[in-house]
């Protein structure tokens, strides 16, 4: 004969094996690009910022009560004229020209965590929590594009002139 089993142990077996999915898809790698030896970045972490949870990852809500940015809002102006901020999951603004040897710095805006990584390999942030910044320096002229590794459809470009 089977032993009955309590509705109680039951949705406590559902809620553990619940937790562990969400924590293995927690912890999923973005890659592992390098910055070449050249490139001169800079971090400063706010205080007090939290430890990246569980994120939409552009196909839909992650979790209930959650909901994905508006593709038709525009991002906040940025702070000075070679600042990017990211805001409402968007880089503003999308396209930033400036001069050989000119540092950009991205601000995070946004509760949730974001990175900023050169779809080239050229430049690559640390996971940035609520108004932590990275700086880059960018010492040749070209486009660089780039994405947030944690929303990839968040992009944007910079463009550098002689």
């Amino acid at each position: 004969m089977r032993p009955t089993r309590s509705p109680r142990r039951v949705a406590l077996a559902v809620v553990a094996a619940t937790a562990a999915l969400l924590t293995a898809s927690a912890c999923g790698s973005s890659g592992g690009g390098k910055a070449p030896d050249n490139a001169a970045p800079g971090i400063t972490f706010a205080s007090g910022t939290a430890t990246p949870g569980m994120v939409p990852d552009g196909r839909g809500p992650a979790m209930p009560g959650m909901s994905m940015p508006s593709t038709s809002s525009a991002a906040a102006a940025p702070a000075g004229p070679n600042a990017v901020t990211i805001d409402n999951f968007a880089f503003g603004p999308s396209s930033l020209t400036v001069k050989v040897g000119t540092t950009v710095t991205w601000t995070n805006h946004d509760e949730e965590p974001h990175t900023v990584v050169a779809t080239d390999g050229t430049f690559r942030s640390p996971t940035l929590g609520n108004n932590a910044t990275y700086t880059f320096t960018f010492g040749k002229a070209g486009t660089f594009a780039y994405v947030c590794s944690i929303h990839p459809f968040m992009h944007a470009t910079v463009v550098v002139t002689q």
